[in-house]
């Protein structure tokens, strides 16, 4: 093939099946990117309850278990 007739092919405008096609492909992705998303988000929550709020709660309980000791003369 000559270089023109090469480049004027590259020149031409995608079918527009192609472009329907290459568009529900990207609205698939967008789908699966949030879903993604929504995981990551609910994992981190997840961490946060179960891991710094028993944190959280040990800065309150401690004190207070050491004061109970404390009374007890031990």
């Amino acid at each position: 093939m000559d270089p023109v007739t090469e480049e004027s092919q590259f020149k031409k405008d995608p079918p527009k099946a192609e472009i329907e096609a290459l568009s529900q492909r990207i609205e698939e992705i967008y789908i699966s990117v949030e879903k993604t998303r929504k995981y990551f988000l609910w994992t981190l929550i997840i961490t946060a309850i179960t891991i710094i709020l028993p944190l959280i709660a040990l800065a309150f309980v401690i004190p207070i278990f050491l004061s109970q000791f404390k009374n007890l003369g031990l």
